[in-house]
């Protein structure tokens, strides 16, 4: 992907080097260590190929421990005497060779100590990207909140593993809410923001009985947030974000509330076809004050068993070689032409995220988040209730 150099999976190879649960990295150096000597023991003696023992330790380095690469380190050496001196005097290479291989086993076993101490390097901040990822975008269990729902969140730094997309559901005393957003930029900033917004609204959308105060409660969070980096003297305190705001009211259960802070309009999603939301007027969180206030609390019509698809602008601007966009209502209209079930949120996220890599050509030039919710169908909730 652009800006991102993927780095090998230490873990990968590992399972490639493994059969049944063991591992064969010590098979191919052992094989070649056997070979170069049948090789040399059975070539004249004006062309010896003894001295190529030397490339045994530095197999083991790429692909075996530390301990594994200093046992073939002693073993070329070993073999390189025995098999050397077992010539005529005049046919040995004698003692250059013999520094040679020497010299090249310590060489790959400190080699194979820098490889495998970068790999736990690696490894552990994998383990810290991931941790990161899961703090800011919790795993959401099935049916939380009274709703069906999937997402997929596709990091254009295959690294970092989180960035500036954000999304959740919170379920509370008035109604479940639910909130996709965008922070403006990249980096270790967008993903401090996005935490910003989602604390906030993991506990405003708990609390509070209107929607439009939990929306307030996320603009004043991001004015917080813009004046604190401008305080300590950041270079992003001039960051916004775009997001949904939505809302599911148990004594509404044919209309959701809608809050846009100038995202891209979610798209409704049934069996007979797609539609989108209105846009709605609102400037994104942390502009509201240009707009003279906040966007306004939109009632729309939603049907139980219609999905209300949400998207970052990693799906909405996504480009393929002839820089057309991906055309996201017509692909997911076709499809449900073509199998109705698609309007199901997990096969509707799969579709999408499907439908933009083939697009892009897998190549995602900002992150990509793919969020579908709805109330269950009754069909879905006696599904659920048998197991």
């Amino acid at each position: 992907m652009p800006g991102a150099r993927r780095e090998p999976d230490p873990a990968a190879r590992q399972r490639l080097l493994r059969i049944r649960g063991r591992s064969v990295a010590w098979v191919p150096p052992l094989l070649l260590l056997l070979g170069i000597a049948v090789l040399d023991w059975n070539t004249s003696g004006e062309f010896r190929i003894i001295s190529w023992i030397v490339l045994v330790p530095g197999i083991a380095a790429a692909i075996c421990g530390v301990w594994g690469t200093a046992v073939f380190a002693a073993l070329a050496v070993v073999t390189y005497v025995v098999v050397d001196t077992s010539w005529p005097h005049q046919y040995q290479t004698g003692l250059p060779d013999f520094i040679l291989v020497t010299a090249g086993g310590v060489l790959a076993t400190l080699a194979c100590a820098v490889r495998v101490r970068g790999e736990r390097r690696m490894v552990h901040m994998r383990d810290i990207a991931e941790a990161t990822r899961r703090a800011v975008l919790r795993p959401l269990p099935p049916g939380w909140g009274g709703l069906d729902h999937a997402a997929v969140y596709l990091s254009a730094d295959v690294e970092a593993r989180v960035g500036g997309d954000f999304y959740d559901i919170q379920p509370g005393p008035h109604g479940t809410r639910v909130l996709l957003g965008d922070v403006q930029g990249k980096g270790l900033g967008a993903v401090e923001t996005a935490s910003a917004m989602l604390g906030t609204f993991r506990e405003s959308a708990y609390h509070e009985a209107a929607l439009g105060t939990v929306a307030a409660r996320l603009e004043v969070r991001m004015l917080r947030h813009v004046r604190y980096c401008d305080a300590v003297g950041r270079a992003d305190g001039d960051r916004f974000a775009t997001g949904v705001l939505v809302g599911f009211r148990e004594d509404a259960p044919d209309e959701v509330e809608v809050v846009n802070f100038g995202h891209e309009p979610p798209l409704v999603v049934a069996p007979g076809g797609v539609r989108s939301l209105p846009p709605g007027d609102g400037l994104p969180l942390g502009l509201g004050e240009l707009a003279g206030g906040l966007p306004p609390v939109l009632r729309v019509p939603l049907a139980p068993g219609e999905t209300l698809l949400l998207v970052t602008d990693g799906v909405t601007e996504a480009r393929d070689g002839d820089d057309v966009f991906f055309p996201l209502v017509d692909r997911v209209a076709a499809a449900l032409t073509a199998d109705p079930r698609t309007v199901e949120p997990r096969r509707l996220v799969r579709l999408v995220r499907d439908g933009t890599l083939r697009h892009s050509g897998g190549r995602l030039e900002d992150d990509t988040t793919i969020f579908a919710v709805r109330r269950p169908t009754a069909l879905t909730s006696r599904s659920a209730a048998g197991g």
